[in-house]
């Protein structure tokens, strides 16, 4: 095998396994924070549906580039300037920026999603709720067991539009040079000057992405 097409494929390797990591760890934590956020917003403690609503609209007032900078820029300058932190086994961590990437995506699926799942929640008819306490199930097991089970049947659609667009957002990371896909694609044409077809490559593996 030519070596240029050796160095091509450990690239592409490298991008795709990023974007499908970046995905898995925000879908799946963003999706339990969306939980949490829902059933915030529909508590009937004022304060903590208040700061739920705050979270939301900020989250979803500002484009997630902004946030991404702000997490990566902000935190990690921030961060460093404690020693107490900068000799802690979270250092590490704490200075690689994929992790400022995965908290902004946690954050941003955590808002859009969890407004989904409360559109939801509210699909679900009062008699439910009802039903389940004169059987003796307390609030959790009402929440657990009758409400999110029908709640999520109901925003599956609108959940799977979102998680196709987490996809997509993957691709703002390049900005900060996390090797991703699509800065994948970048450094490849800048070598083969092939602007187009690299661009349509990674155009494939987007729609390869998106179905499963």
């Amino acid at each position: 095998m030519p070596e240029w097409i050796s160095y091509y494929a450990a690239l592409i390797g490298k991008g795709l396994q990023t974007t499908l990591s970046l995905l898995v760890i925000s879908a799946l934590f963003g999706f339990a924070l969306a939980v949490l956020v829902a059933l915030a917003r529909l508590s009937r403690r004022k304060w903590l549906a208040r700061c739920a609503l705050a979270y939301t609209s900020v989250l979803r007032g500002t484009p997630l580039l902004i946030q991404i900078y702000i997490f990566y820029y902000g935190l990690g300058s921030l961060f460093a300037q404690f020693p107490m932190i900068r000799g802690s086994f979270l250092w590490p961590y704490l200075r690689d920026g994929y992790w400022y990437i995965v908290f902004a995506l946690v954050l941003s699926v955590g808002a859009y999603v969890g407004e989904v799942i409360r559109g939801g929640l509210l699909a679900v008819v009062k008699d439910q709720r009802e039903a389940g306490k004169a059987l003796g199930v307390g609030y959790r097991g009402v929440q657990r067991l009758i409400v999110v089970p029908q709640a999520l049947r109901v925003a599956l659609p609108t959940l799977a539009n979102e998680y196709i667009t987490i996809v997509k957002l993957t691709s703002l990371v390049s900005v900060i040079s996390l090797s991703e896909i699509l800065l994948v694609g970048q450094q490849l044409y800048t070598h083969n000057f092939l602007v187009m077809e690299t661009m349509l490559a990674v155009a494939f593996y987007y729609v390869f992405l998106v179905p499963v």
